[in-house]
């Protein structure tokens, strides 16, 4: 009778366990956002030509130089496209907002509560040297990013448990806590590095040979400093494979690099390089032109796009103790006249940077809705009151280029920051330090328009320097916070993801990506609530807005400006598919036309 009972109960907990596991899901595609476009039996993507011929060169051009392979070093420039060298385990198309279709993976599996996951290695799988790909280097790879590489990396993913090969071909991810985000994120992004190659050798080191790779093109040749040519493997294993197909179309891809960016497009003219996309709006107008143009060799064009536009602006350090108070920050924004310089330099083609999310359905225009108020309202006293009263909106002035109003209220946020001109020169009251500080950059683009600004904060009395220094030296002072104010960007969002967390997360201070230095609770919590809400569009609409009022009425950049278009220039041998992917150029799309080739000068065939 006892052993009945206990059988019965051990039937019991047995069934009670069946019932409280977590579900199994099996799909050879993951979806962070929205729905699927492609099923999964789709052959190829609908913006490219499954036809498209593998053939000829293309040349482009950069501005600086490079000194090694490794694009994961801690120190070093990078050779152009030394990332591509290293496929993902899956990959995401132009035309889709972040859902994820087999590359190097299969099949994936992961339980519905999100505290695993396991891929299959495609069996076909191979390194550029003919070794094949297993879970051992996926594993690797994984414990190589988190032991060697950016520290971004480790914090992003310390709730990761383990990522163990399980056997050749199958790995498994554990996480300690539930994260959908974090574990579709390492089966969807991670690079797989051949552990054989670098097992050896510190990834957080520069590379001066080139290294092994798994990705369609490997390093063919190369001057260091000066230029870089990938040949396109023949017996790519994952030629054919649905992502592939009518992408990688040239033979050969060449960068060369150059001192400067008047250098480069001279280069380009004389048929140097093969295409250029030109983010000059004044070299645009006026200097794209000559012989070449003329026959028709060369061919400019301007292509419209909708794509989610990214954040430009001078950015400020808030680190630092001059830029740590936002009426100085905002102060500042005034002596930018964007509505004259669009007018005189840029010849009318762009358009006032207002948003984080530009050009999507997150963007905060009007005042917030009842929702926003809701998820706001408990940091009432944290943030500033126009979050909720305003609709944020940068200066805007006559385009006469002269900007009194602009500057009188410039002078009034100073006034209540603790400043006050004394002898033409803005003081700080309790200091008497004067109001000096630096603009770092490395392209004379920027200090072309960085003048204006210049000019326009002297008549406050503010020295702004402009220190121009090589890319190394820029990219260092830029790791090691060593700066001011930089003209960057914040990448373009086209929905609030998980990535926000990196960009502006005060956990993530020690990253590059968060340029401003930002660490402010009400970010903090609403990247947080971002991550957790991923499932839920209505929710995720709110806190995407939310965040943009928040970073707007924040001032930690001063807007600059954004274009809906793509200006490209090409010598005339390309040809590109009838349909261009909604977030992209194409560019891997593009093919060489033979018959076009032949009608160009020699070097440019």
């Amino acid at each position: 009778m006892r052993k009945f009972r206990f059988l019965t109960l051990g039937m019991i907990l047995l069934i009670i366990s069946s019932l409280c596991s977590a579900k199994v899901i099996e799909t050879t595609r993951l979806v962070g956002y929205g729905k699927a476009k492609y099923s999964e039996t789709f052959r190829h993507f609908d913006y490219v030509n499954p036809d498209a011929p593998k053939y000829g060169k293309v040349t482009y051009a950069l501005v600086g130089t490079f000194d090694n392979f490794n694009r994961y070093a801690s120190r070093g420039v990078a050779a152009a496209a030394t990332g591509e060298l290293y496929d993902s385990l899956m990959y995401s198309p132009n035309d889709e907002i972040d859902t994820y279709y087999p590359l190097i993976a299969e099949v994936i599996r992961y339980s519905d509560d999100y505290m695993w996951l396991e891929v299959d290695i495609n069996p076909n799988a191979r390194f550029q040297d003919g070794v094949p790909i297993t879970a051992h280097d996926v594993s690797f790879s994984f414990q190589k990013f988190m032991a060697e590489g950016v520290p971004q990396y480790r914090v992003y993913y310390k709730d990761v448990k383990s990522v163990k090969a399980l056997n050749d071909k199958t790995v498994r991810i554990e996480m300690k806590t539930p994260n959908r985000d974090k574990l579709f994120s390492l089966a969807e992004n991670t690079k797989v590095l051949p552990e054989h190659f670098w097992k050896d050798k510190k990834f957080n080191e520069p590379l001066i040979v080139p290294p092994v790779g798994s990705g369609p093109y490997k390093v063919m040749s190369y001057k260091m400093g000066q230029s870089v040519t990938y040949e396109l493997l023949n017996d790519y294993w994952a030629k054919d494979l649905p992502v592939n197909v009518g992408r990688h179309n040239f033979k050969q891809v060449q960068y060369d690099y150059y001192r400067d960016d008047t250098v480069m497009l001279e280069a380009f003219k004389a048929g140097e390089y093969d295409l250029r996309q030109e983010g000059n709006a004044k070299l645009w107008a006026n200097s794209y032109n000559g012989i070449n143009f003329d026959k028709g060799y060369i061919i400019k064009e301007d292509i419209p796009h909708q794509k989610p536009a990214a954040a430009n602006g001078f950015v400020f350090n808030t680190r630092t103790s001059l830029f740590h108070n936002p009426k100085v920050r905002e102060a500042l924004s005034y002596a930018l006249d964007f509505e004259w310089m669009n007018k005189t330099l840029f010849f009318d083609q762009y358009a006032r940077t207002r948003s984080y999310f530009q050009n999507t359905e997150f963007e905060a225009k009007g005042l917030p809705s009842q929702e926003e108020k809701n998820i706001l309202t408990p940091f009432k006293d944290k943030i500033p009151r126009r979050v909720f009263s305003e609709e944020f909106a940068p200066p805007v002035s006559d385009g006469s280029g002269h900007i009194r109003p602009q500057l009188r209220r410039a002078f009034q946020l100073l006034k209540e920051a603790g400043w006050e001109v004394r002898n033409m020169v803005m003081t700080n009251v309790k200091t008497g330090r004067p109001f000096v500080f630096e603009l770092l950059a490395y392209s004379p683009v920027t200090e072309r328009i960085a003048i204006p600004l210049q000019r326009n904060l002297k008549r406050l009395g503010i020295t702004m320097k402009i220190r121009m220094v090589d890319t190394t030296q820029y990219i260092k002072r830029l790791r090691d916070r060593d700066f001011d104010m930089v003209s960057s960007r914040y990448s373009a969002n086209a929905y609030p993801s998980p990535d926000l967390m990196i960009i502006w997360n005060s956990h993530y201070l020690d990253s590059t990506y968060n340029i401003a230095g930002v660490t402010d609770p009400v970010v903090d919590y609403l990247t947080q609530r971002i991550v957790k809400n991923q499932q839920n569009s209505d929710r995720l609409l709110y806190l995407g807005r939310a965040l943009d009022r928040v970073l707007q009425w924040n001032f930690y950049m001063i807007p600059q400006w954004y274009l809906s278009e793509y200006r490209v220039a090409v010598w005339d041998k390309f040809e590109r598919p009838e349909i261009m992917p909604k977030y992209d150029l194409g560019l891997d799309t593009w093919w060489i036309s033979k018959t076009k080739a032949s009608r160009l000068p020699p070097r440019r065939q």
